[in-house]
């Protein structure tokens, strides 16, 4: 009888960490902790970004807002998962709607209250996030252009925090965020492509259900040549140092994925081209220790007192 306990109990927490997507939740602490290591913060040593106890605030309660938001968008896409994703859709059933709904409310309030352990500010900028994850859940995502752009935005809005945190910017900041944005586009678009199915089983008007796969893949093509703008103009910085490599790899990477993504007929070849932009932006993450700190000279702004 034990060991029945014991196995449904890790199969109940195998379930939420597939909700909450706990690999995605991992990369992004990498992503915030490395972001503020190697770019926005003017420390040259790494002990007083790590014992910084208001960055660390930050982070927990971006991690329990997305958490709470991969939960709320589970519960609309519980029909859609079905088609899409069965095998997880089965995982994620061990779990209560109930419970999930609990944990949503739990994790939001948390983020809520460490972000007000930051500031007034930090406080605001967690329920307006909240709501907006919210909202793109139960409304945006119905809609082609508004749900591909906010999906995007709230991608981004963890370094944002960050970035607002260190009260710094840079020239290279502002050309790498616009690197990422145009990269996670692309994705969400092939995401797109690879739930067709699900998307209009539930409804959902996204950019193929409502445009066809032609003219998607048209615009997947268009955003990839526009991601070669930024890595131009990033070779001209030499605060990359190493990392040109990296954006030397992600320039074929986005030109097979496009050619690959063309020629691509099945959800199975969409799904591997969407795998292979996740990978390549978990490179980019780890990518960031090469960044040399030192030669981003850039004037810094002043955006928050």
């Amino acid at each position: 009888m034990s060991t029945l306990k014991t196995n449904t109990f890790f199969f109940k927490l195998f379930s939420l960490l597939s909700v909450v997507r706990g690999y995605n939740i991992l990369v992004l602490i990498a992503a915030q902790y490395l972001a503020a290591i190697f770019i926005f913060s003017e420390h040259k040593s790494i002990k007083p970004i790590l014992f910084d106890w208001h960055l660390l605030y930050l982070v927990i309660a971006t991690v329990c807002v997305v958490a709470a938001g991969y939960i709320i968008n589970n519960f609309y896409d519980k029909k859609a998962d079905k088609i899409n994703r069965p095998i997880k859709s089965g995982l994620d059933s061990y779990v209560k709607q109930e419970t999930k709904l609990s944990l949503y409310f739990f994790l939001n309030f948390i983020g809520f209250g460490f972000g007000y352990l930051v500031s007034w500010r930090a406080a605001f900028f967690f329920a307006v996030y909240i709501f907006g994850i919210w909202f793109y859940s139960h409304k945006l995502k119905k809609h082609p252009f508004i749900g591909l752009m906010s999906v995007t935005i709230l991608t981004i809005l963890p370094f944002f925090v960050v970035f607002v945190h260190y009260k710094n910017f840079s020239k290279v900041i502002f050309v790498h965020a616009i690197f990422l944005f145009l990269v996670i586009m692309i994705r969400e678009l092939i995401k797109d492509l690879e739930n067709i199915k699900g998307a209009i089983a539930n409804n959902y008007n996204t950019f193929p259900v409502k445009y066809g796969e032609k003219n998607t893949k048209r615009l997947i093509i268009l955003l990839m040549v526009l991601t070669l703008i930024p890595i131009g103009v990033l070779f001209n910085y030499p605060a990359i140092e190493y990392m040109k490599y990296y954006f030397y790899l992600a320039a074929i990477i986005l030109i097979f994925t496009g050619l690959y993504t063309w020629k691509a007929t099945g959800k199975n070849q969409y799904r591997l081209a969407h795998n292979i932009l996740k990978i390549l932006l978990l490179i980019g993450v780890f990518s960031l220790l090469f960044i040399d700190k030192s030669l981003i000279l850039d004037k810094v702004v002043e955006v928050l007192d």
